[in-house]
């Protein structure tokens, strides 16, 4: 062959090479799926470039997964250590020949492909003209173009859902706010405020205040274990069987038993849900309540501070409550009751102390009479202050209510 020809073939050659890598950039441009790209990939190193030994890995889920070999049998991708391996390389291109890992002594190179520092691809070569300088350079081309696409690729689905799961979560918050109260009760014998504030849009806090029957009024703060949507789902459930069982059950005891097996149908103890639940008769003042493994809500009656303790254990653990026991009293003066989740004495400062009950019950005793919204809003402005710089680590409900005299 003249030298014409021959320089005639190798200008042939990397027409073909140019016209393979205009084919990749277009299939790029046009949004062909990952797995056309990596044919192409593998076609263009194969056939064009001569490339007898390849192995392309890009991450998947904390490891690095082999998308594209050839030359090499399956077996070979099983080898130990690869993670170990991959972390020696540097962000170039290097050779293999020193290399002592049996992975590695198949191949003669391996170019790593890296973005803003974070490694997205490495391809193993091996088995072809390392002289040709511009071969080595239009497979390092070729080896980033790809991979760099595959990336853009993972990038966008993440983004698209990560879209789809904000626009989920804003309508499971719509949803779940249409669950509490928007307007609470507010008569001659006591006013209501409330304080709700999911920690992630969507929470598992649950509270309302509503007349049940001619004479009775229910009071009830709830904590489902967990947040985020699960929680949410669930307090939507226990939302509608409360509203359901209260209008049938006879006694607090009988409701808080029967509510206790709709919750342990649908959880079977892997997730919980604390309560308190409270009831006034408007016209004899009795006040009846039962505590389920809640934070003890503070009550102010004639001067004198306590905590709210007697009830049962948290609802959805047992199919049947084991103790249960009812608090009982009347409140025939002016009074201020508080019930809230742990939310509240989960606030910590920037030197790590807790919100804690004894500062909830000063707090209380300090602002006993100001009108529950400003009670409330004065509560908010203290947990601010002292919170600091921190950010709030749970939902936070708050359920204030104040008695006026007979």
């Amino acid at each position: 062959m003249s030298k014409i020809e021959e320089c005639e073939r190798q200008l042939f050659l990397k027409q073909l090479q140019i016209n393979r890598l205009l084919d990749i950039t277009q299939a790029i441009n046009n949004n062909v799926k990952a797995e056309g790209l990596f044919d192409m990939y593998k076609s263009f190193l194969s056939w064009e470039l001569g490339v007898r030994k390849l192995a392309l890995f890009i991450p998947d889920i904390g490891s690095w997964h082999c998308v594209v070999y050839e030359g090499i049998g399956r077996d070979d991708l099983e080898h130990g250590g690869m993670h170990t391996l991959f972390a020696s390389f540097g962000n170039t291109l290097t050779k293999l020949e020193k290399n002592k890992h049996p992975f590695a002594q198949l191949f003669d190179m391996v170019i790593p492909v890296f973005h803003k520092e974070k490694p997205i691809a490495y391809a193993f070569i091996g088995g072809y003209d390392a002289s040709d300088f511009s071969k080595v350079q239009l497979i390092t081309t070729i080896t980033n173009i790809t991979a760099v696409a595959i990336e853009n690729k993972r990038l966008f689905k993440r983004q698209i859902e990560q879209e789809r799961f904000n626009h989920e979560m804003t309508l499971a918050g719509e949803m779940q706010r249409a669950l509490v109260p928007d307007k609470l009760p507010k008569n001659g014998m006591f006013e209501v405020s409330a304080i709700y504030k999911p920690h992630f849009g969507v929470g598992g806090d649950y509270f309302d205040c509503f007349s049940y029957s001619p004479d009775r009024y229910l009071f009830i703060v709830a904590d489902i274990a967990g947040k985020g949507l699960a929680a949410a789902l669930l307090m939507a459930n226990f939302q509608a069987n409360l509203h359901a069982i209260v209008r049938r059950a006879t006694t607090p005891e009988e409701f808080i038993r029967q509510l206790n097996k709709a919750v342990w149908r649908v959880t079977k103890s892997e997730r919980y849900i604390t309560a308190f639940i409270a009831d006034i008769d408007t016209q004899t003042r009795q006040f009846r309540y039962i505590n389920a493994g809640h934070m003890p809500p503070i009550l102010i009656n004639k001067g004198k501070t306590q905590l709210l303790e007697k009830g049962c254990t948290i609802l959805g653990f047992f199919e049947s409550l084991p103790t249960l026991e009812l608090g009982e009293m009347t409140i025939d003066d002016e009074a201020l009751l508080l019930i809230f989740t742990d939310g509240i004495t989960d606030v910590r400062n920037p030197i790590g102390a807790d919100f804690n009950e004894n500062l909830v019950v000063d707090f209380m005793e300090d602002n006993k009479d100001l009108t529950v919204r400003r009670f409330n809003e004065k509560l908010m402005e203290r947990l601010t202050d002292f919170k600091g710089s921190e950010e709030y680590p749970d939902d936070i409900t708050v359920l204030t209510t104040r008695f006026f005299k007979k």
